[in-house]
């Protein structure tokens, strides 16, 4: 049994009846299987291009501040406030002083505010394949991402077509995608064409979820927003030296209504730099002791990206909604095993 606590104008039909209901429905069983086939596809491509897969840390002293108005978890350490992982990308940027390219699939909590449950596309629980590498520009990281989400819909196409059908997903538009060749458009286009579409978008923040599915659904391949205004994303988003006020990152939008997939960017790696950008955001320095003495010392230019691996499997299972993309969900204000 699920109960819930019912955020105004959620749809109540966006979430499953039973945990036993949900677990033996061949729907389920297709969209896992899916699932299994895109970590299996994107663990022997990045594995292929040299990358080795780490272990991400669950607990730490901090975690990703950066997280969209969701609220963190903290959690007793030993007498110690220690939060769970809302992103692992301070632990990313460290790893590099191990090996030069690294992924791993990593477990993420965030309590997300209750308006997003008529998103469709939020989980309080959810998974990230996460990627970086040494000393790369946002180009090369883009170009990973690429083949990452290309290949994953070329595998499921070719491996899993019972159960692409069996889910009614328009192949046509999937082989699109595996085809890759993205577009690409600056956070600034992206504002006008949303103020073109009578969309209220602050041209000085992130995209907002509406206006991400709405730019969906305009787009019949998946396209690169590129290019976010200083003060949208977190500090460890590198600013453009010769574009102040503008970061070098990206998100990677799908097309068909599903929205952002992935968000990345080159990272900020340099001490004064990363100390002045965590006290612009108003946050506390001395709450990331271990991260800034690590770049004090000295961590690598780096760049890299997160992909929601729930959000990539309702995409390529063509989903109605992320909760179907896992087998125990966890929904905003929907208190569930």
């Amino acid at each position: 049994m699920t109960t819930a606590l019912t955020a105004p104008g959620q749809d109540v039909h966006q979430r499953p009846s039973s945990t036993r209901e949900h677990l033996t429905a061949d729907t389920t069983r297709a969209v896992l299987r899916i699932q299994q086939r895109i970590l299996a596809s994107t663990r022997e491509l990045l594995t292929g291009d040299g990358f080795d897969e780490l272990l991400p840390p669950v607990i730490g002293p901090v975690t990703d501040p950066g997280a969209r108005g969701a609220k963190q978890v903290d959690i007793d350490f030993y007498g110690h406030r220690w939060k769970l992982m809302t992103s692992g990308i301070l632990y990313k940027q460290a790893s590099l002083l191990t090996f030069d390219k690294i992924f791993n699939v990593a477990p993420n909590v965030r309590l997300e505010p209750l308006e997003t449950a008529t998103t469709h596309r939020h989980l309080v629980e959810f998974h990230q394949i996460d990627v970086e590498i040494a000393g790369a520009g946002r180009e090369e990281a883009m170009a990973v991402a690429e083949k990452v989400v290309s290949g994953a819909a070329a595998a499921v196409l070719e491996h899993l077509p019972a159960e692409l059908e069996l889910l009614g997903r328009d192949t046509d538009a999937l082989r699109r995608t595996a085809e890759g060749a993205f577009d690409r458009i600056g956070h600034d286009e992206a504002a006008t064409a949303l103020h073109r579409l009578g969309h209220p978008q602050d041209d000085h923040a992130e995209l907002d979820w509406v206006g991400e599915e709405l730019l969906s659904r305009h787009a019949d391949r998946g396209f690169f927003v590129l290019d976010y205004p200083k003060g949208s994303r977190g500090f460890y988003d590198r600013e453009d030296p010769e574009r102040p006020g503008v970061l070098r990152n990206f998100d990677l939008v799908l097309p068909e209504g599903f929205g952002e997939v992935i968000s990345g960017s080159e990272r900020e790696s340099d001490y004064v730099q990363l100390l002045t950008r965590i006290r612009e955001t108003g946050e506390n320095p001395a709450k990331y002791k271990w991260y800034l003495d690590l770049a004090r010392e000295g961590l690598p230019a780096s760049a890299g990206f997160g992909i929601g691996l729930e959000r990539l499997t309702r995409y390529i299972a063509g989903l109605d909604a992320v909760w179907q993309a896992t087998a125990f969900p966890k929904l905003p204000g929907v208190v569930s095993p």
